[in-house]
């Protein structure tokens, strides 16, 4: 039923790295149930994996429907670190929006949403949205250009730091409403110059019906440290390494294994760290597909959530992998200076400080020595918290009453 007097809001989402059944698919999948139409605009260029599966040779532009929801797919150039040809890629997208969005024939969006993995697909969002006179939401990620001035160590004099200031600020004040998956972050964005009254946290979440019952590990002798999600220079995943060795020289570590899944521009560099080191406990799978995750996890004792420390983190984090460890029912060792500690609401494992191997061994060492009974009751606490607070069902619910209220106020992008 909709939070509306009347049945279908035409919606389009642009994050240029949105996948099937991420935050986006699946926020439009509860918009889709609730009977308004989304479609998602987005890079064929998989930033994760780094290749392009969704477009054939000669394709610009595709469509695809995935259970029902429209991803429109556009070809942008290829790039295999944070250098100038990711940025390239970054204003193709943004370029290449515009005319994607009038030859693909959905009918004209009432609403546009426009979200932040990086300003400039944002700020083509609000370009678009203001051609078709319809409001603007912005959704805030990451906080740019705080991100990459904390995490690098840049001048807020910078150059690109300066510009990004610029068009932060432009959309802060173009935005009917702003989305955060932060929830603190209204103060810097207030900052900025936001209406801090247009600023509504709506943060990361699993969907349920991808997530299977729990189940308790199975005792095979073999106690699983796992990591799974992008393997990237903010993970802190040299961490972990660090900590694995330290255990396999402990008596008490002989059974620890650590697994680490996923993809991401650090992952040759740890691989050939642990081979350096000699991490014969240390494994590394590839990542799979979303829908399909859970059968990996599951097969975990406990799951560590590690980010380099960074003063950005005040304002919040909102990992997606933070609540699938979450919804599989592990106890997970949160290693994160943030405002916010999920697992630490839900009791569900031990925080700890961020870059600090000791203090990681230790709270291995601690879930090792805890019973299986007390660590599964652990992980139920925070199965029972993601599903109670953040499942894209809540969550959905709390996005369609903002898009209807912005649509029915008449705040035209004009």
């Amino acid at each position: 039923m909709s939070n509306r007097g009347y049945v279908s809001l035409k919606i389009w989402m642009v994050n240029h790295y949105a996948e099937p059944y991420a935050r986006h698919h699946n926020l439009a999948l509860e918009l889709a149930r609730r009977g308004h139409q989304v479609v998602i605009f987005a890079s064929s260029f998989a930033h994760k994996t780094r290749t392009d599966t969704r477009l054939t040779k000669g394709e610009k532009v595709k469509c695809e429907f995935i259970d029902g929801v429209p991803f429109v797919w556009m070809r942008t150039p290829p790039y295999s670190g944070n250098n100038a040809r990711r940025f390239y890629n970054m204003g193709v997208f943004a370029w290449r929006l515009w005319r994607a969005a009038r030859s693909v024939g959905f009918e004209a969006p009432e609403v546009i949403i426009g979200s932040t993995p990086h300003l400039f697909a944002a700020l083509a969002a609000e370009r678009l949205a203001r051609s078709f006179k319809v409001p603007f939401v912005l959704e805030v990620r990451d906080l740019w250009p705080q991100s990459i001035v904390d995490l690098y160590n840049l001048s807020d004099y910078h150059p690109v730091v300066w510009g990004l200031e610029r068009i932060e600020r432009y959309l802060y004040r173009r935005a009917a409403r702003i989305i955060s998956l932060l929830p603190e972050a209204a103060e810097h964005m207030e900052a900025k110059g936001a209406d801090r009254d247009k600023v509504a946290w709506i943060p990361n979440g699993i969907n349920t019906d991808l997530v299977p019952p729990p189940a308790q590990p199975s005792d095979d002798g073999v106690f699983t440290v796992m990591y799974a999600g992008a393997h990237g220079l903010a993970n802190s995943l040299d961490t972990l390494l660090e900590a694995a060795q330290i255990v396999r020289s402990e008596a008490w570590g002989k059974e620890v294994r650590f697994r680490l899944v996923g993809d991401g521009p650090e992952k040759q560099r740890l691989v050939d760290m642990a081979i350096q080191k000699e991490l014969d406990n240390v494994c590394f799978n590839n990542s799979v597909p979303r829908n399909m995750i859970y059968d990996i996890l599951r097969e975990a004792d406990v799951f560590v959530m590690p980010l380099k420390y960074s003063p950005v983190f005040r304002w919040g984090v909102s990992p997606n992998k933070l609540f699938d460890y979450l919804a599989s029912a592990r106890p997970v060792i949160f290693s994160i200076n943030s405002s916010n500690n999920p697992v630490q609401e839900a009791r569900a494992g031990i925080t700890i400080p961020p870059e600090e191997p000791y203090s990681l061994v230790q709270a291995i060492k601690e879930l090792l020595e805890t019973s299986p009974e007390e660590r599964w009751q652990m992980g139920l606490r925070g199965r029972e918290y993601v599903e109670k607070y953040h499942s894209f069902a809540f969550l959905g619910n709390k996005l369609e009453k903002i898009l209807c209220d912005v649509v029915n106020k008449g705040n035209g992008n004009k």
